[in-house]
């Protein structure tokens, strides 16, 4: 998928629970099939899994989930990543990499939810919680929690690599419009909050009854816009559990246009980037850049 990825099997898993966990070689280790962009993760046991950084850029994130996840996991309403063993650089592996406990659960796919206006609640209440955090320590800046305009000229470029691309039959003019109207939309009014700011279905888990049990994959996580954690309105949700979602967080229409305007800017960066890659990238953003057409 990317320039530079390190090429992660199963014998180098092996080879790096061997020496940092000896305990824990003997397990069984299997690849989780995983539409995940930054990381891959292997099934260690039945109650574990290995989470490697395919690139550089991801191994920040490795160091942040430590340090932030223990604090945060004990306020927020639903599960989150546990991190039960820290790797180190080893048998020609050039980044820190973490052991998890594993999380029981299904991710959620645009149009096939079973409980969509219960989940939008749950999600909601999610999000609330993150916002309200106040834990002790400087808290990092989340990643796409910055200024809107900081995005501008990633996703004009992805506008024209779309008009090239024909067969993807997106309105261009269309989008830009929406584009343009988050830019022009007042930025937040109050002080940045503590965002997830990776809510993608992929980040979900849920159980069988359709409601949320999980929230993973805190590598962005920090202060920034609220609007940052609006994504699941038009990545996950349908129209009427849309509203439900904005009604019970309350949203601002300079926020909802703000975020909106995030959510369009990341499916329109991905779907070039992932297309011939990263189907289930793909997919979801030829869905957020549908959802956020028919909204406007």
């Amino acid at each position: 998928m990317h320039p530079g990825q390190y090429p992660v099997d199963e014998a180098l898993v092996r080879r790096l629970l061997a020496r940092r966990f000896p305990q824990w070689a003997g397990q069984a280790v299997e690849r989780v099939p995983s539409g995940g962009t930054v990381n891959a993760m292997y099934r260690l046991g039945h109650d574990m899994v290995v989470r490697l950084p395919l690139t550089e850029g991801g191994a920040a994130d490795v160091v942040l989930e430590r340090e932030w996840l223990p604090r945060l996991a004990p306020l927020l309403p639903v599960a989150v990543p546990e991190v039960r063993g820290a790797g180190k650089p080893a048998e020609g592996y050039p980044w820190p990499w973490s052991v998890y406990r594993w999380r029981e659960g299904q991710h959620p796919e645009a149009g096939a939810l079973s409980e969509p206006s219960l989940l939008a609640r749950d999600l909601a209440g999610f999000v609330t919680a993150m916002r309200g955090l106040a834990v002790p320590g400087a808290a990092p800046k989340a990643h796409r929690g910055g200024p809107l305009a900081a995005l501008d000229a990633e996703t004009r470029a992805a506008l024209a690599a779309l008009r090239r691309i024909t067969r993807e039959d997106i309105d261009v003019d269309a989008a830009t419009g929406v584009w343009e109207e988050a830019l022009r939309a007042p930025g937040p009014d109050g002080p940045p909050v503590w965002l997830h700011a990776d809510l993608m279905p992929g980040n979900l888990l849920v159980d069988g009854a359709g409601r949320l049990a999980s929230v993973i994959d805190f590598g962005c996580t920090g202060r920034g816009d609220p609007a940052c954690d609006l994504f699941p309105a038009w990545n996950l949700l349908p129209a009427g559990a849309r509203e439900i979602f904005r009604a019970a967080l309350a949203v601002d229409e300079a926020t909802w246009i703000r975020g909106r305007g995030r959510a369009l800017s990341q499916a329109l960066i991905a779907l070039p980037y992932y297309r011939t890659t990263n189907p289930a990238m793909a997919r979801n953003a030829r869905h957020v850049i549908r959802a956020v057409l028919e909204e406007t």
